[in-house]
């Protein structure tokens, strides 16, 4: 019985003396490039990208046109266009691709359901990890209710 100890403890000190060597040689770790996104003021241009309405009428949907043009050398992507919220609604062609020298439009509207001044936002997401934050804001009055017509009319002596 001694025997089959010592023997026992032989080997897990064999097994524990092999555990601790290093391997010979270390597995080569590849690290990508990190992803630089191309400068976007280089490479487009925008028009309304902060758009004003100026006084507009509680309750009344509005929208405008946001213009891109490519002025780089190469295509670019429009991948997506998120809005801030649930009142303003893109319309755009997923993954549009325009060329050097050519424009896109963006509609961006607004449900006009707001009382006082309002400003939103929308991010435009292209290919080479470029994004552009647009807004727009405005000020929405409650327009003046006029008396219904009563069909009286007013004598005057």
């Amino acid at each position: 019985m001694k025997k089959n100890f010592v023997l026992a403890i032989a080997m897990m000190a064999i097994g524990f003396a092999q555990a601790q060597t290093t391997p010979t040689t270390t597995p080569a770790t590849v690290t990508a490039p990190p992803v630089v996104p191309k400068d976007i003021a280089k490479t487009l241009e925008f028009t309304n990208d902060a758009f004003d309405f100026g006084k507009i009428p509680t309750g009344k949907a509005i929208e405008y046109e946001l213009t891109i043009k490519n002025i780089s050398k190469e295509a670019v992507i429009l991948k997506n266009v998120s809005v801030g919220c649930g009142c303003t609604t893109p319309k755009y062609e997923k993954d549009k691709s325009f060329g050097p020298g050519e424009t896109i439009k963006v509609t961006l509207g607004f449900n006009g359901n707001a009382n006082g001044p309002f400003s939103k936002s929308a991010t435009l997401y292209f290919n080479d990890d470029m994004t552009k934050p647009v807004t727009f804001r405005g000020d929405a009055y409650q327009p003046p209710t006029t008396p219904a017509n009563t069909g009286t009319q007013v004598m005057k002596p």
